[in-house]
């Protein structure tokens, strides 16, 4: 599994809104400590859809960081 981590939890939560109306799945989990994440939330989703993932982010503006779980 793979995570993004943000600077807020409302970009948190916007991710995870903006994953499944795009049809993705991913699920908001406690952000691991070795991300170093400014929120204590991240956004777990699959290897496999992370260029759609991300593209729909940033097409959406929100802002956030892979990092490895």
């Amino acid at each position: 599994m793979r995570v993004l981590v943000f600077d807020t939890t409302h970009h948190a939560l916007w991710a995870e809104q903006v994953a499944r109306t795009a049809g993705l799945a991913a699920e908001v989990i406690p952000a691991p400590a070795s991300a170093r994440a400014k929120c204590g939330l991240a956004l777990e989703y699959l290897p496999e859809d992370e260029s759609a993932l991300l593209g729909a982010l940033e097409s959406a503006g929100v802002p956030c960081r892979v990092a490895e779980a």
